[in-house]
């Protein structure tokens, strides 16, 4: 290879990674909304998925939307199968940015109220909902640990 061809190639190269570079920074950090329903087989699983995007994407914007018994991790004094509280890792998490919101529907057809939930949930009038709207009103992924 002469030293034109070799130039050539490094300015190529050069202009496809800027465009990249460029590309990434005009798309702007990651909108996701975990999806939780069953505390029991996903509360742990998305709280330590959460803390790892976070790890790798600071700037990620995360919704995690709880309903039905997804809503249980969030209740004032719930603990793991290990017997941690999981006040403790949503508190990390929403220093950090993260939202945890937990459906209306689900308090009234479970007879809870607002008053049971640790300080850092929200509400929303449905979890469903809820999702629906950031995935097609604002572009979120979903994910479902």
């Amino acid at each position: 290879m002469n030293k034109r061809n070799a130039a050539a190639g490094l300015l190529a190269l050069s202009l496809v990674v800027t465009g990249c570079a460029a590309t990434q920074s005009m798309v702007g950090p990651d909108k996701v909304v975990y999806h939780i329903n069953n505390t029991e087989a996903q509360a742990s699983d998305a709280l330590r998925n959460i803390g790892n995007h976070l790890e790798v994407n600071p700037q990620a914007r995360i919704v995690v939307v709880a309903h039905a018994r997804g809503v249980d991790f969030l209740m004032n004094g719930a603990k793991d199968r290990n017997g941690n509280p999981y006040q403790a890792a949503v508190e990390q998490l929403k220093l950090r940015g993260v939202r945890f919101d937990v459906c209306e529907i689900t308090l009234r057809n479970r007879n809870l109220t607002r008053e049971q939930f640790i300080p850092d949930a929200t509400f929303v009038p449905s979890g469903v909902a809820e999702i629906t709207r950031l995935q097609q009103r604002e572009g979120f992924a979903y994910l479902r640990p």
